[in-house]
């Protein structure tokens, strides 16, 4: 199958073959058709299996037929650097068709409010944003939605983490109920299927490779000491493997530290996250998209903020708690069916929440021995995540010595 199937318009089409796409992936094939049929939709599929083409080439196919000077659709996403990202894809495919997009999101200063509200009133056809901004225009009276037709919901699953449920239930309250409403999803808990039932209507769903990663990522943990893991990553870094890296750590303290220590080692490295100033950030997402930033240090935050191919790297500084989050992290490479290869350094505390990991992948992660001038790795007792290995099963033995309290014949005093 090729994306000539779909029929999409010429100016679209334009667009398709300009981004380079050739051969539609899992999601793109089931959700593109259905979309374009007028359905509702929820689908999960995991990160980098090309979600956002999948609702956005059936959407701009569909708006290229209608005439309409309205915002048509409304693509909500939890964080300003994914709306951007979705902004930017929407720009390229979008280039031939004529169609227009605005990326609304907070964190900056008067000056961004303003040339955002002004973008609005320019009426342009596909609205990016995140929740809060856009309740903002919402209730001030800046934004009408009276003639959307699409609703997306982008990352679902990772706006609920963040608390936004109130949010899009107040959102859907300024939207026609006439509209048709495609939500999106890297993992299907049960919150998302509520979410679901109460905004879609007689949604199709769809799941693909539910909370796996992508096959052409090599898996590998290094047992390490805590005070082994930087001459470890420096090591790995300065071997020349690897042209394009991320290291995701699990505190903002954690990557500013790990950011000057690698930096003092020599490496061109620099550390993403929320106490950096939108606009530096910004900075920092383009020189590594340019190849000019070769690593990139972050929190879990840039496990769902960042889209970029060619990264080749993934540095696990320590095990997420939340096994899902591994499936983000490590989905930053290997992306649209090319090769990458994820690296967790694995300390004795994180025994349990590997454990936890390869249990939810259902697979065995590589173990890979270290460089011998770091020293002998730690020798861990053996793990189970059995989490009632070892205790006594509820109700046995537990009165074990003591008399037991056995429930008297009925008719007895």
């Amino acid at each position: 199958m090729t994306f000539n199937d779909f029929n999409f318009n010429e100016g679209l089409a334009e667009g398709v073959r300009s981004m380079g796409y050739k051969t539609p992936t899992a999601i793109q094939q089931q959700a593109i058709p259905v979309i374009m049929q007028g359905k509702d939709v929820i689908a999960c599929a995991q990160t980098g299996t090309g979600k956002t083409a999948s609702y956005l080439l059936p959407v701009l196919n569909n708006i290229h037929h209608t005439d309409q000077t309205q915002i048509s659709t409304l693509i909500l996403g939890p964080t300003r650097e994914l709306v951007q990202q979705i902004d930017q894809q929407v720009e390229g495919l979008a280039y031939f068709a004529g169609i227009s997009s605005l990326a609304v999101f907070g964190g900056g200063d008067g000056i961004a409010y303003e040339q955002q509200r002004k973008g609005i009133l320019n009426k342009v056809d596909i609205l990016i944003a995140t929740p809060g901004r856009l309740i903002s225009f919402l209730t001030s009276g800046a934004l009408k939605l009276d003639h959307l037709q699409y609703f997306v919901l982008d990352e679902a699953d990772r706006m609920l983490d963040m608390g936004f449920y109130s949010d899009i239930m107040k959102i859907i309250t300024y939207l026609p109920k006439k509209r048709q409403t495609l939500l999106f999803s890297a993992t299907m808990p049960p919150k998302i299927r509520t979410l679901a039932r109460s905004i879609l209507h007689e949604p199709e769903q769809i799941n693909i490779a539910i909370s796996q990663p992508a096959q052409g990522i090599l898996q590998q943990i290094y047992k390490v000491h805590d005070e082994q893991k930087t001459p470890l990553i420096a090591t790995l870094l300065k071997s020349g493997q690897f042209a394009s890296s991320i290291i995701f750590a699990s505190t903002k303290e954690k990557v500013k530290a790990l950011t000057k220590d690698l930096k003092a080692a020599g490496l061109n490295v620099d550390a993403f996250h929320s106490d950096i100033e939108q606009r530096e950030r910004e900075e920092i997402l383009l020189h590594f998209k340019n190849r000019q930033l070769p690593v990139i240090i972050g929190t879990d935050a840039l496990s769902r903020g960042i889209d970029v191919e060619g990264i080749d790297l993934v540095i696990n500084y320590d095990v997420p708690g939340d096994p899902e989050d591994y499936i983000h992290r490590i989905g930053r490479t290997a992306r649209a069916a090319t090769t990458g290869t994820a690296i967790t350094l694995v300390n004795e505390r994180d025994q349990r929440r590997l454990a936890n990991i390869q249990q939810l992948i259902d697979k065995q992660i590589e173990e890979v021995s270290l460089p011998p001038e770091l020293g002998e790795a730690p020798k861990f007792k053996p793990h189970s995540n059995t989490r009632n290995k070892g205790r006594r099963p509820t109700g046995q033995n537990r009165n074990k010595g003591k008399k037991p309290n056995r429930p008297k014949p009925s008719g007895t005093k």
